[in-house]
């Protein structure tokens, strides 16, 4: 069995790449793999320049040490002198806003406080590559904002890569350029970011979703998408005769956030921003 098979790719220095797929595509080991966490059974890779990966909750970090003993632990391990690590400190600190936990063992932390420490130094060390998983879900909405916002300013202001694996198609939208779709453990196709994430969307709403039963009235609600257009359809019983049925909903993306939202009986609707 294979976790991956027949991945032949080039990431150029300063881009952007989007790694997208289902649950169990291959889209972590993959991440695994470039970070040398994991070994490849076959096939080689070959990597420009040191490798800062935020893989998993509390990935490279010691929990007996302290918050600021895993700083330096980590600039060490990337081959980061003491004097280098420290001149980054107050910056990575500032950005974690963990600056009163700094000398607390890191297995003291929550799972968010451990990612934004996590993210913060992987950021701020410098490395010419940076691996980020989905583990910057665990994050709050702003940090999830500002991590973004910093990947953004590190790849296109200081040249860096950065290998992007998500579910929250905005996000990848906004930061990455290009994108590859994982599908099986094979990469089923590799382009324009834009592209490839109307390709995962397609695919993956394209089949009738239903819901059922909803509630004691609404028995039924299918969702379809297909060129950029959701319908919905929605199968109701009543006891009573209704010569005129109003149904509202909200429209959630994919991370839960309210999208857009209508109420017919009052004659509203509501895009959110």
């Amino acid at each position: 069995m294979w976790a991956l098979k027949d991945i032949d790719f080039k990431v150029e220095q300063g881009d952007v790449l989007g790694i997208i797929g289902k649950n169990g595509a291959g889209k972590s080991t993959w991440l695994k793999i470039l970070s040398k966490v994991t070994a490849p059974t076959t096939g080689t890779i070959r990597a420009a320049g040191r490798i800062a990966s935020l893989l998993e909750v509390g990935t490279g970090f010691h929990p007996e040490m302290t918050g600021c003993e895993n700083i330096f632990m980590n600039g060490a391990i990337m081959g980061m002198t003491k004097r280098e690590i420290a001149a980054k400190l107050d910056e990575i600190v500032d950005f974690s806003g963990v600056e009163r936990y700094l000398d607390t063992p890191a297995k003291r932390y929550s799972s968010g406080m451990t990612v934004r420490l996590g993210f913060a130094i992987a950021a701020h060390l410098e490395p010419e590559i940076q691996v980020v998983d989905e583990v910057l879900a665990v994050g709050d909405a702003e940090f999830q904002k500002k991590a973004i916002g910093k990947m953004q300013d590190v790849s296109k202001g200081e040249g860096r890569t950065v290998l992007f694996v998500s579910h929250n198609m905005a996000a990848v939208r906004r930061l990455c350029k290009t994108g590859v779709f994982l599908e099986n453990g094979m990469i089923k196709q590799a382009g324009s970011i834009d592209d490839i994430v109307d390709l995962y969307l397609n695919e993956d709403l394209n089949t009738l979703n239903v819901f059922k039963p909803v509630n004691n009235v609404v028995r039924e609600i299918s969702a379809k998408y297909h060129n950029g257009i959701i319908t919905l359809l929605l199968t109701y019983e009543s006891d009573l005769s209704i010569r005129y049925p109003n149904f509202g909903f909200i429209v959630y993306s994919s991370n839960f956030e309210p999208v857009f939202g209508t109420n017919p009986l009052k004659k509203w609707s509501y895009r959110y921003n």
